[in-house]
């Protein structure tokens, strides 16, 4: 089973940029989609962007749309989630995610199987 372990995370200014990483322990190439995932203790987690690992499609959600970007590296099996004009609501764990089986790439929490242990963003306003 593919593990996933994110890094990037970190305390920024309003405005600000971060770009984060997710690792995954095999080759990505055997995943479905990819995600990253935005949650809060309590409030569940939100989808903010997808990846089709085989076609590189992207979706995103419209609070981060023009604003974020996910991308891919197949060869170093890592998924990048650059994150620009940052927030003071985007704070929060970010999660990366993994969807191993087949079909079209949603942004469905109940696609995604296996989880990353997240990494912590805060924006000061």
């Amino acid at each position: 089973q593919v593990q996933l372990v994110e890094s990037g995370g970190g305390s920024v200014q309003a405005g600000e940029s971060l770009r984060l990483s997710c690792e995954a322990s095999t080759y990505i190439g055997s995943v479905n989609c990819m995600a990253w995932f935005h949650g809060n203790p309590g409030e569940g987690s939100e989808p903010l962007a997808v990846i089709s690992v085989r076609s590189g499609r992207t979706t995103y959600d419209d609070a981060v749309e023009g604003r974020f970007t996910i991308s891919q590296d197949k060869a170093k099996n890592t998924v990048y989630l650059q994150m620009n004009s940052l927030k003071h609501e985007d704070t929060g764990m970010y999660y990366c995610a993994a969807d191993t089986g087949v079909g079209v790439c949603t942004m469905d929490t109940y696609e995604y199987n296996v989880w990353g242990q997240g990494t912590q963003v805060t924006v000061s306003s």
